[in-house]
Order: structure tokens, then C-alpha cells, then sequence
């Protein structure tokens, strides 16, 4: 044998060794790797800081020993809300960083790019940031689960509303054309029943690659109608509140989805234009008054205050992270010393009754392996020009 022969055969055991030094340790008994991938930039950049909170309480959990004895690896990049971005990143964090699971990814069109590589591989595609209704699918793809209210049962609760307050409505509809939207609309026509045909005066919709709406909602103003529902997210929130009022429209009822409820997406379109705006969470909101003094949210500020002091503590976003990082934090404590993507997916996929901090009182996370929906419970709010205001009760979907 060679010298030159020995040599390259001397580099492919080192690194080979090398490979599968860094397999085990990724699933070692001393590290869990979660990856994800969050738009830090494009133009839902403000949704960025959960990935922040989250590794903010991760670090916490290192510093106090960790989970069962293990430390949380956190890798978390940036997909600026790009498919094909998303894609890539993914790719990088399993088959390179060799995560244990992909955690809280943000979006409907990214989490779709990434779907069936992800049920493939037989890779948990936990708590999914999108309240598409794909994502609560075991049969299909059963290693996926959404870990926020389904669309459609947001639909439900906003007609719900609609008919006890205002039954002789005539409703205009503006949805995105994807996915997210025909989810919003379904629920919300299935809400209004066989009123909805009646009821429903004009139905609109928009690209997300459109640069403006303006033209659908001068269309959706000459309708007549006066209760507005808006199945919109990132800028064209900001566009609608604020068109609505450049054209001097005033719906009596104008609804959004709780995914376009942060003050990042009401300040551009001006506070004084969202006030009396409509939307529903399942959370406690850090900002409402009511929960001033409530220890989830003393709790909140605290961790942030300590955590993450340069932050603006307010944004909901921060504590969106917050309760999420709680929830699968609650899954790998219930792992034990076993975890393996299997066990994760067992537990993630049996919880009863779980409260986590934040959730609104009354509301708990219970799933099966025949229902993946988190949270299925909801809860009315308002805008009075400052913060959201919960009022009612808690409503579901059925």
C-alpha cells in the first residue's frame, strides 16, 4: 500500500469519524437540537423577535441545568418568508446541524415547502406557526401539528358574533388568495350557515405579490355592506385599517385575524384608524389592563425585564414566543430520558388538560393522535386605540 493510498485512507476514517462523532452528540444524553427558521428580515420581519424570546428562555433553561439534564441547542435562521429560502435553511439544519425536530416555523407557504421532506425524513414539524388547517393531518402527514387556533375556527367565532350582535348584516369579505384565506372564509361562511349567501354582499380577494388594495376595497365600500371581515396578515393589515378610513368608509363590524393583531401591523396603518377593530386570541394580553396584575403576565415582564432587557417587552410577539417555548419545553420534559423523534411525537400527541403560562383562563392544550389542534378555545377582543380589550365569553368553533 501507498503512502499516498494510506494517507487518503487515513483522511476518510477521520472524517467519518468525524460524521459520526457530531450524529451522536446532536441526539447525545447532554444536548437536544431544535432548529427553526424565522423571517429576521423581508417584510414580516417583525415576527422575528419570537424566535428571540425563544432563545432567550432556552438560554434560562441552560443556566438552570437544562431539560431532564440535557441542554437545548437552539438554531434558529432566517428565511425572510421565502419558500424557496425556507427550503434551504431546513435542509441546512437537518442535514447538517442534524437537529432532533424543527420547532415553530412561521407561515403557511414556507411550512408547505418543507411538508413532505420534513414527513419523509420522519422529522417532527412542531407547533407550526399558521392556522392552516393541512397542518392537523396525522393520517397523511403525521408528523406535523399546528401550535396556534386553526383559521377556520376563527372564521367560525367571528360569524358567531356576528349573528348574535348584528343579524341583519350585509358583509363584505376581502381574503388573501391562498391557502390562509379560503381557511379563513370557509370557516367563516360554515359560521354563518345558510344565512351566509344572504348575508354576504361581496367577496373579494388579493394577491400576495399585489402592491396595494386599494381597488378591493373601494369595491367592497360600493357593496353597500357594513360589517367588514379581513382575512389579511403582514402589510395588508396596515392597508386595510388604514384605506378603510382614507376612503371614508366606517363598517359598523370590521374583523382581522388574531395573526394581524400586533401593534407592529396597527401603528403603520395609524392607532386611531384600528380603534373598535375586532379579533380574538386564546393568550392573556400583556397590555390589556385586566391582566395587570395577573402572575402569568408579572411573570412575562419579569422574564423579560431580566432576559431581555433591551426589548420592548409590549410586543406581543415576544410573548407569543414566550407561551410556545413553555409548550415544547412541557414536551420534552415528558419525554424523560427517551428522546427520540418518536417519543416526541407520542407526546406531543397526547396531552390533556396542559396550561401553560398565559392562556387565557379556561383554556388548556389537550391533543390525540386523531386530533392534533392545539387550541381550539377562543376569546373575543377589542381596540380602543391603545391595547386589545377581551370581552365575552370563551367560544369554540362548534
Amino acid at each position: 500500500m501507498t503512502v499516498a493510498i494510506r494517507r487518503a485512507l487515513g483522511i476518510c476514517i477521520i472524517g467519518a469519524g468525524v460524521s459520526i462523532a457530531s450524529g451522536v452528540f446532536a441526539n447525545s444524553a447532554d444536548e437536544i437540537r431544535i432548529g427553526q427558521t424565522l423571517p429576521y428580515s423581508g417584510p414580516l420581519s417583525g415576527f422575528g423577535v419570537i424566535g428571540r424570546a425563544q432563545e432567550a428562555y432556552f438560554n434560562k433553561l441552560n443556566a438552570e441545568g437544562g431539560i431532564n439534564g440535557r441542554k437545548i441547542k437552539f438554531i434558529s435562521l432566517d428565511d425572510a418568508y421565502s419558500p424557496p429560502k425556507t427550503v434551504e435553511q431546513t435542509r441546512k439544519l437537518v442535514e447538517q446541524d442534524e437537529v432532533l425536530m424543527m420547532f415553530g416555523t412561521l407561515g403557511t407557504a414556507t411550512n408547505n415547502a418543507v411538508h413532505r421532506y420534513l414527513n419523509g425524513k420522519k422529522i417532527p414539524q412542531l407547533f407550526v406557526l399558521s392556522g392552516a388547517t393541512k397542518w392537523a393531518d396525522p393520517k397523511a402527514f403525521p408528523w406535523t401539528m399546528p401550535g396556534m387556533a386553526a383559521y377556520e375556527s376563527e372564521g367560525v367565532v367571528y360569524a358567531k358574533h356576528i349573528l348574535k350582535t348584528k343579524p341583519d348584516a350585509k358583509i363584505a369579505v376581502l381574503a388573501q388568495n391562498d391557502d390562509l384565506g379560503k381557511d379563513y372564509v370557509a370557516g367563516f361562511k360554515r359560521g354563518l350557515g345558510d344565512k351566509a349567501a344572504k348575508m354576504i354582499v361581496s367577496e373579494v380577494t388579493y394577491e400576495t405579490s399585489s402592491p396595494t388594495i386599494s381597488s378591493q376595497l373601494a369595491a367592497l365600500k360600493a357593496s353597500g355592506a357594513n360589517v367588514l371581515f379581513g382575512a389579511v396578515v403582514g402589510k395588508f393589515s396596515s392597508q386595510m385599517i388604514k384605506g378603510v378610513a382614507e376612503i371614508g368608509w366606517k363598517p359598523n363590524l370590521m374583523f382581522v385575524p388574531t395573526s394581524a393583531s400586533s401593534i407592529t401591523f396597527l401603528e403603520p396603518a395609524g392607532l386611531d384608524n384600528a380603534t373598535g377593530l375586532i379579533t380574538s386570541s386564546y393568550q392573556k394580553d400583556i397590555n390589556d389592563e385586566q391582566w395587570a396584575k395577573d402572575d402569568d403576565v408579572k411573570a412575562y415582564f419579569a422574564f423579560m425585564k431580566e432576559h431581555l432587557p433591551t426589548a420592548d417587552a409590549r410586543n406581543t410577539n415576544y410573548a407569543t414566543g414566550f407561551l410556545n417555548a413553555h409548550l415544547i419545553t412541557h414536551i420534552l420534559k415528558a419525554c424523560g430520558n427517551d428522546i427520540s423523534r418518536e417519543n416526541i411525537l407520542r407526546q406531543a400527541t397526547s396531552m390533556k388538560d396542559v396550561r401553560l403560562p398565559l392562556l387565557l383562563t379556561g383554556v388548556s392544550v389537550s391533543t390525540s393522535k386523531d386530533d392534533y389542534l392545539s387550541f381550539q378555545q377562543l376569546r373575543l377582543r377589542r381596540f380602543n386605540g391603545k391595547n386589545w380589550e377581551g370581552f365575552g365569553e370563551l367560544l369554540d368553533d362548534q
